[in-house]
């Protein structure tokens, strides 16, 4: 059997999830029809809602249903742009190609927020261009910075970064995508603007994701028709998806003590890998990172080739973020941090998930063990 270890990509759906599901679908009625069909589906819908709210401490006023995380973040951006006061966006070296793809084709001015070479955003800097900031010609300081990144799994200092974007009266946008089910997150507490999440991160069905927006952020809608999600996000609602996120992200946060197990395995993978090749490269390993995820780099290696012999052995990992793969340009985390352009070309991301297993850590070892050896002499050559 094959093993699975690209669950950042997108991890399975969870049996419970799929049963809801499968029973709204033989239900019928728009959510937003008047009569008893239709608003039993409404009730569904603001059920799920709930749930969202209560699994990441925010109201359930606060959720916005979107196809997914990139449709996310767009409408938080676009919102920002919308909202008249935002002029420049700061965008961290590691966010999202959503995010990044998105403030360039704003045409608006983007400055890079710099990370250390643990991959974690720098603070100083921030503070130090703040400082600097003039509202007249900058505009609204407006700052995206992921809580956890995808490729490495680096826990970003969001309330820190949310204290000072505040301070200069900014807004703030947090992408929570590897966050939600697998550490505790609290939008509440953490004092973001604007907030994404997407379920096929956490066991829910892929194409179905939710901004969250502060009650006094601005969402201006970036299509038009009905007046659905309050007119922020126009269109007969996915009741299907909607109703397999809810759920999700309930089992998600429920089940967040056995997740925090993980480390342990992901632990255990680095030892063992470490003992295979000593020269391995693993990527943040100083700083605080989230419990399933590994990315390391053996110089020389080619992320695609390494990708590929573990595909050949039956096991898949990934060469970085899923939006990215089948590009030969290197890792951008790696770039990032300020690897060689050898080892960030070497960058693999080996990510666990609810429900892996030791079986899964054990094959793992022994398939990259056995890939390894055919390359090792090579690479040898190579030094």
């Amino acid at each position: 059997m094959n093993v699975y270890l690209d669950h950042n990509a997108s991890t399975p759906v969870r049996a419970e999830v799929i049963d809801a599901m499968v029973d709204v679908m033989s239900h019928v009625g728009n959510p937003s029809s008047v009569h008893a069909h239709g608003q039993l589906s409404r009730k569904a819908i603001e059920r799920s809602r709930s749930q969202i709210g209560k699994a990441v401490s925010a109201r359930a006023e606060d959720v916005i249903f979107t196809s997914g995380g990139t449709e996310a973040a767009n409408l938080a951006l676009h919102s920002a742009i919308q909202s008249g006061g935002v002029k420049r966006f700061i965008v961290s070296a590691i966010e999202h190609s959503c995010v990044e793809v998105f403030a360039q084709q704003s045409g608006l001015p983007i400055e890079n927020m710099p990370v250390d070479e643990n991959g974690v955003a720098d603070l100083g800097w921030l503070e130090q261009r703040l400082s600097h900031w003039d509202v007249s010609t900058d505009g609204v300081p407006f700052l995206a910075l992921m809580m956890v990144n995808n490729e490495i799994g680096t826990l970003q200092p969001i309330t820190e970064a949310a204290r000072l974007i505040h301070q200069a009266e900014g807004l703030i946008f947090v992408d929570a995508i590897q966050a939600v089910g697998k550490i505790p997150v609290d939008f509440a507490s953490i004092n973001a603007d604007y907030m994404t999440l997407s379920g096929h991160k956490f066991g829910g069905p892929q194409g179905m994701g939710a901004l969250l927006a502060r009650c006094d952020a601005s969402v201006s809608a970036h299509h038009h028709g009905g007046g659905q999600e309050k007119g922020r996000r126009p269109g007969t609602e996915n009741l299907t998806g909607i109703v397999g996120l809810g759920l999700a992200s309930e089992l998600a946060v429920a089940d967040l003590d056995r997740f925090s197990e993980l480390a342990d395995w992901r632990d255990e993978i680095i030892t063992s890998l470490r003992k295979i090749a000593p020269e391995i490269i693993i990527l943040g390993e100083a700083v605080q990172r989230i419990p399933n995820t590994i990315s390391l780099s053996v110089p020389g290696w080619k992320r695609e080739n390494q990708v590929m012999a573990l595909d050949l052995e039956g096991v898949s990992i990934s060469a970085g973020s899923a939006c990215s793969s089948g590009k030969t340009k290197g890792s951008k985390i790696g770039a990032a941090i300020g690897m060689d352009e050898m080892s960030s070309n070497s960058v693999v991301r080996i990510s666990l998930g609810w429900n892996s297993t030791h079986g899964d850590v054990e094959k793992l070892i022994t398939a990259w063990k056995r890939a390894y050896a055919r390359v090792a002499p090579s690479l040898k050559l190579s030094a």
